[in-house]
């Protein structure tokens, strides 16, 4: 049995963070969809196709990580990529409540999906994409926390806004 992982998020944008827990989880599975979610609860910097962009370039070379958006309920879009685990982040104890109401009602909705979640590495814990916009918007400097295709790409946005 192949194990396919979507880790959900919107990805705005793809921080350190993200790509040191998508690293360390491609390893314990077959697949890795990174499920990049068009949220129009949020209000994002980057359009869905944009971040879904930027997501594939700075991933490039991972073989089996796939991104691809979605707008759909999380576990219908898991089914329909053949998906059997969520993989989820948690920095921090602050999000563990949240994290917990998620996987408590994606389990009730398709009980054959199980919720994994994993940690970043020390230095990643604090990272957040809100954080990296708030410190990129007001000049400061983000190369520290994200790859340089996205440091690229929050210069110009910033420089259009």
């Amino acid at each position: 049995m192949s194990i396919i992982a979507v880790y959900p998020g919107t990805f705005d944008p793809i921080t350190a963070g993200h790509m040191d827990l998508i690293k360390r989880a491609a390893r314990f599975y077959d697949r890795l969809i990174i499920a990049v979610a068009d949220n129009r609860n949020k209000n994002t910097l980057f359009t869905l196709e944009e971040r879904i962009a930027l997501a594939k370039q700075v991933l490039q070379g991972i073989d089996n990580v796939e991104v691809r958006g979605f707008d759909t309920l999380l576990v219908d879009f898991v089914h329909e990529v053949g998906g059997n685990v969520l993989l989820r982040g948690l920095r921090a104890v602050s999000d563990f409540e949240y994290e917990f109401q998620l996987a408590s009602m994606n389990r009730k909705l398709a009980p054959e999906i199980e919720t994994m979640f994993m940690t970043p590495a020390e230095q990643y814990a604090f990272i957040s994409s809100s954080l990296v916009k708030e410190v990129s918007v007001l000049g400061g400097d983000v190369s520290e926390f994200v790859h340089p295709v996205v440091e690229a790409a929050l210069k110009e946005r910033r420089g259009s806004a």
